[in-house]
């Protein structure tokens, strides 16, 4: 491998590990170097490459101050997901996926509203003129909504891009983005199938360091170049 310090980093968190080759989906074919100990090795000069091409489309859409919705429900991606995600205040889904979550928007948005309608009158105290049962029923209507989808508050409309951990468990997630051909980034192991997923990061994402060290990444570019893209200059005066 050239000496490429994005490399060595990758292969330092364990982002060369793929499954079994009875697990690969044919689709990652080109992406895979060899074999160790049963498992397949990624060829992490692609992976590199790769990354810094996703990398790439994460500046501009910082520049642009477009949204990025992160996506990645199992348990290695969960904390990761939800840090980057709050960190960089963008929307997240971090659990199971909803089914329409961004095809049936409108609907979805209702649930929003309901959320944010339920929860400023608690902080306000206005929650005092219902009986006890019925401001347990409303604690628990809010305790679902959060459950469901705390993620998405302050999301006004469909995101820019979808950032997936592991498209395999995502593929609802990736299913919807297709169809209203909102382009999708995604960490993807050697049992993913490429298609649907724009860009692709061929690495592990069944390890916590692996995930982190992407989302890292992804974090540090958005955050660098938010907003970036100047304001239209404001026309010349005429010379008098």
């Amino acid at each position: 491998m050239e000496n490429n310090p994005l490399i060595d980093k990758l292969f330092s968190v364990g982002a060369h590990f793929g499954y079994s080759p009875s697990r690969r989906h044919p689709s990652i074919s080109r992406f895979i170097f060899g074999q160790k100990g049963g498992m397949e090795l990624f060829d992490l000069e692609q992976t590199a490459k790769l990354l810094e091409e996703a990398l790439a489309v994460v500046k501009s859409l910082a520049a642009e101050r477009k949204v990025i919705l992160f996506v990645g429900g199992k348990a290695e991606a969960k904390a990761a997901v939800t840090r980057t995600a709050q960190m960089l205040n963008q929307p997240y889904s971090a659990g199971r996926w909803i089914g329409g979550t961004l095809t049936n928007w409108q609907e979805i948005k209702k649930r929003l509203n309901r959320l944010a309608e339920l929860t400023q009158m608690r902080e306000k105290g206005e929650l005092v003129k219902f009986t006890k049962m019925e401001r347990l029923l409303i604690d628990r209507d809010i305790a679902d909504l959060e459950l469901m989808f705390g993620g998405l508050k302050g999301m006004q409309k469909a995101p820019d891009a979808l950032f997936v951990i592991d498209p395999k468990a995502e593929s609802g997630a990736v299913a919807e983005a297709n169809q209203l051909k909102i382009p999708v980034i995604a960490l993807l192991n050697s049992d993913c199938n490429q298609a649907g997923v724009a860009h692709p990061i061929p690495a592990n994402d069944s390890s916590r360091e692996s995930i982190q060290f992407v989302l890292d990444e992804v974090g540090k570019t958005y955050l660098n170049n938010l907003g970036a893209v100047p304001a239209a200059a404001a026309p010349e005066t005429p010379a008098k």
